[in-house]
């Protein structure tokens, strides 16, 4: 089983925002999936090709509850016996999280593997309520020049992306997902 969770905020206000890449990341890969509101998960569902597609609906800071519950129901997180703590929980080819990245130019994209969340809010949540960070990451730039040197990194992450950064951002992710496809046996 692999769970693929995009980050994002939910509500149209933020459908082409920066911080929504993960969103729309699904979008693009999988556009005719029906999608359905899950409260047990707190998130929209979806399920393609034996993947479980996951948009959180707890806002980017709390993604981790979304995380949290659809691994709890899963079992695929180890329990606290005497000998494995959540720590020993190796989810690199179970739990796949796609989001952007402010330290990546727009128009590129990386792939991590049980790296820290380097200040990302959404991450950071992941992993504080999963209790760990091994588990892969597709990062989808979104530095740009465009960003005024005064402006808050919590405005420019909610500023709309244009279409050019949008179809950028498109290409740059597609061809990182063709290359985690390979290595991942998505």
């Amino acid at each position: 089983m692999k769970i693929i969770i995009g980050l994002g905020n939910p509500g149209e206000k933020y459908k082409y925002s920066r911080h929504n890449l993960g969103f729309l990341a699904l979008d693009w890969l999988y556009p005719e999936t029906s999608w359905q509101y899950s409260k047990k998960f707190e998130a929209l569902v979806a399920n393609e090709d034996n993947l479980i597609l996951v948009k959180p609906q707890t806002f980017m800071n709390n993604s981790g509850l979304t995380a949290l519950k659809i691994l709890n129901y899963y079992k695929l997180l180890k329990k606290n016996f005497k000998v494995f703590t959540k720590k020993d929980n190796d989810l690199k080819e179970t739990l796949y999280i796609i989001h952007d990245d402010l330290d990546i130019n727009i128009g590129e994209a990386k792939i991590s593997i049980n790296s820290s969340s380097a200040g990302h809010r959404g991450v950071s949540s992941i992993i504080n309520h999963i209790k760990t960070q091994n588990f892969t990451r597709i990062r989808v730039g979104i530095k740009s020049e465009a960003k005024p040197e005064k402006m808050p990194t919590s405005s420019f992450v909610l500023q709309n992306l244009n279409r050019d950064e949008l179809n950028l951002a498109r290409q740059a992710f597609l061809k990182k997902w063709a290359e985690a496809i390979n290595s991942f046996d998505i």
